[in-house]
């Protein structure tokens, strides 16, 4: 069995002392350097599984040896020991690369959940599969997106806050998940909140959750994001929505790792990764004085920037047989192919809504188009062919609607004349879809694809 090693770096005894036998009570060798001479000579003899280095040193500091080790031992996680509250020592490190940082007195709890974080990126990793369809896969040969995928990777080594910005439908959670599916927390949950979705009134607790009977409905005791998210990672998206209020308690519970339940009298801890986005300019947000300078530097330690697709037209092809694959496969149909004219056209479009509008035109194309080649009069792309092939609003054939008083659901109004309409349909064919849907003037695949939407299968 192969036997863990550590570099130990720091120039009181004591603290070489404790941080040795936690080790070695977790079953990992230990090799200690009281200075960054002797840890740079350890280290260039045989790189470790782990580093831990004091920041204060009599010949440097931690962040010089974080740095060195970058260049000369990139495979090896180092962890930064820092003075109590001083987290911009820790950011700044994290910045330099460090893996994590623990803050004096050290906590062993703590510290055994940062070690054991570490070894796992040391464990052998299955090679890479080919691209295939995977919920996270990061597709296309662009510069861009190759770029992307790089910086992916390596970030995934790191317990660094990142903070992902892009345009709207640019797959920034897509990038968040796959940050944690390629770190050491691939094995424990990723949480996901869309921050501008949760009412004010309930934020606290969403993300603290609340102790039974501590307000009216609170009826049983909720855990809450950070806390279903301990161990993993929590993915704040659209960040910038959150009130200050709120900015200010998600500051706390991320600088202290601990958060407190609504009605509980106690804090418990929290081990997370925060990863966070936004389609909005957070620095102008700051100056505006609408978002916090205090925790935009915390959650924006390192910044990852999701390219548009309009940057990347070489990608759409690849991008666009990849999704019509997996409709096809959804909705268990033949898959159709895109003819030159549409690839073209797609290329040359200018996708506002990014991937997320690519993959709604698709979706919308493979439903509606008669064969099994999507042309590019079927992709409808922009304004002008968006009302040229929408249906007129008046005539004798138009059904009078009566709108309800104050607010309706729309979609599920809409959703509900469908389903009537198809139900009438297949009942005037005997059942017959084939038939059905000639009658209703679409496709059989349309049909397929609608009663496998509406649940009428």
């Amino acid at each position: 069995m192969t036997t863990h090693t550590a570099l130990i770096v720091d120039d009181e005894p004591d603290i070489r002392e404790l941080l040795e036998i936690t080790l070695t009570r977790m079953g990992i060798a230990t090799r200690t350097a009281p200075d960054v001479t002797t840890a740079k000579a350890l280290l260039t003899e045989a790189a470790p599984q782990l580093c831990l280095t004091d920041m204060n040193l009599p010949d440097g500091n931690g962040i010089e040896l974080v740095t060195w080790m970058q260049q000369y031992c990139p495979n090896t996680p180092v962890a930064v020991v820092t003075a109590y509250g001083n987290m911009d020592t820790a950011i700044e490190a994290l910045k330099a690369g460090a893996f994590d940082f623990v803050s004096k007195p050290v906590e062993l709890p703590r510290l055994r959940e940062l070690v054991n974080s570490a070894l796992k990126l040391s464990e052998p990793r299955p090679p890479e599969a080919p691209e295939k369809d995977e919920p996270g896969l990061l597709l296309g040969q662009s510069p861009e997106i190759k770029r992307l995928r790089t910086q992916v990777r390596k970030l995934a080594r790191s317990q660094a806050p990142v903070f992902i910005s892009g345009e709207s439908g640019s797959g920034k959670e897509l990038v968040a998940r796959m940050i944690h599916l390629q770190g050491p927390r691939n094995d424990a949950p990723f949480v996901a909140v869309n921050c501008g979705a949760i009412p004010s009134e309930l934020m606290e607790s969403e993300f603290f959750g609340h102790k039974k009977g501590s307000f009216t409905g609170a009826t049983d005791n909720k855990d809450g994001l950070f806390r279903s998210a301990n161990g993993g990672t929590l993915f704040l998206d659209e960040v910038a929505d959150l009130p200050l209020a709120m900015q200010v308690k998600l500051l706390r519970a991320i600088q202290e790792k601990a958060v407190r339940p609504v009605g509980e009298s106690k804090e418990f801890p929290v081990d997370i990764r925060v990863l966070s986005a936004t389609h909005k300019n957070l620095p102008d947000l700051v100056q505006e004085g609408l978002f916090r300078q205090d925790l935009f530097y915390r959650i924006n330690v390192i910044e990852l920037s999701v390219p548009p697709l309009r940057a990347r037209p070489g990608d759409i092809p690849l991008l666009a047989r990849h999704i019509l694959g997996r409709i096809a496969r959804e909705y268990e149909c033949e898959p159709a192919e895109l003819t030159p004219g549409a690839i073209e056209r797609l290329k040359h479009y200018d996708f506002p809504g990014n991937v997320r509008e690519l993959e709604n035109i698709l979706e919308r194309a493979f439903t509606l188009c008669d064969a099994d080649r999507i042309d590019a009069d079927d992709l409808h792309l922009g304004a002008a062919a968006a009302l040229s092939s929408a249906p007129q609003l008046s005539g004798p054939d138009m059904p009078a609607i009566e709108l309800p008083e104050g607010g309706m659901d729309l979609e599920n109004y809409l959703e509900t004349i469908e389903r009537q309409a198809i139900e009438k349909a297949l009942e005037a064919t005997r059942w017959n879809k084939t038939a059905a849907a000639k009658r209703l003037g679409i496709s059989f695949r349309a049909l397929r694809y609608k009663l496998k939407k509406l649940g009428m299968e």
